[in-house]
Order: C-alpha cells, then structure tokens, then sequence
C-alpha cells in the first residue's frame, strides 16, 4: 500500500490522502454506501450476466439444430445417391449427361438414355425420374434443374421490371 494509508488506532489502515483520491466516501455530504444496495447491485449484474448467457446458448442451440437438420440432408442425400450408383447401366456414365432411371417388373432399378417421350409415350419400364450426373458424380434430379431455372429467369424478370428495363 501507499502513503496515503496509515494506521489508525488499532483499526487498521485508514486513507490519509486527498478525498478525491479515497476508495470509500470521506465526506459528510457524499452519498452512503448501504450494503443492500451493493447486494442489488450485485443481484442485478448477475441477472444481466444470465440473461446474456442464456441468450447465447440459445443461439447455439439453434446452430446445433440447424447443423443436425443439414447433417441429416446430406446423409440423405448421400444415400440416394449411393442407390442411384447402385442402379444397373449398360453403358459408361459420363458427367454432364443425363440418365433416366426406370424400374422394370422385378423391381430393378435400370439406368436408360432414352426419355419416357423418347419412348413415344409408352416407356417398355416403369419411368422413375431423370437425373443429371454431377462432376463430383453425385446425381441431381433434371425436374429440380428446372424449378430452378424457372425460379432464376423469373427473379431476373422481375428485377428487369422493377428497373424499367422491360
């Protein structure tokens, strides 16, 4: 401690230095320091600490949540996907193309180059879907690629018509 503590009379170190200077109140006029009020003070700190805190791992809770939900679509995904390999094909299956899926009679799954309209409306197997064979040769379904699509020329559409622009 500094010089601005001496000891006083057998009641231990008591400021001796300027009163603006003092860690307690020195003046007759200054305000007291009652020990409820540092009790409250004390309760409504911890409050607001509770509340951030609980506020936060809120927040987490609902990334862990999302984070599952996504978790589960990917695994999903990647099991489709897996079926979909699984699928007999009589022919190299090359990127970029797309496949269409048929079930036959024994309930196989039989990858076709040819198209359900290919077939002059009546496919010799049950039509499942058509997928496109992604560069990471994951499979994506061709109606998906075109809700897409639509979904993309008419948000351009209408950012165009906003501005004038048609």
């Amino acid at each position: 401690m500094s010089d601005e503590f001496k000891k006083h009379e057998g009641k231990g170190k008591v400021h001796a230095g300027s009163a603006r200077t003092s860690p307690y109140p020195v003046s007759r006029l200054a305000s007291t320091i009652d020990l409820v009020d540092v009790a409250k003070q004390i309760s409504q700190a911890d409050q607001l600490v509770n509340t951030k805190v609980s506020a936060k791992l809120q927040v987490i809770a609902d990334q862990i949540s999302a984070l599952q939900e996504e978790a589960k679509k990917v695994l999903a995904q990647a099991r489709d996907d897996q079926e979909l390999h699984r699928a007999h094909c009589n022919f190299k299956r090359v990127p970029g193309k797309i496949y269409h899926l048929y079930e036959k009679a024994d309930g196989s799954l039989h990858f076709l180059m040819l198209g359900p309209q290919e077939w002059g409306g009546a496919p010799p197997y049950k039509f499942i879907a058509s997928y496109r064979l992604e560069s990471d040769m994951s499979w994506c379904n061709v109606d998906e690629i075109r809700d897409e699509k639509e979904n993309t020329r008419e948000l351009v559409m209408k950012l165009l018509s906003e501005k004038g622009l048609l």
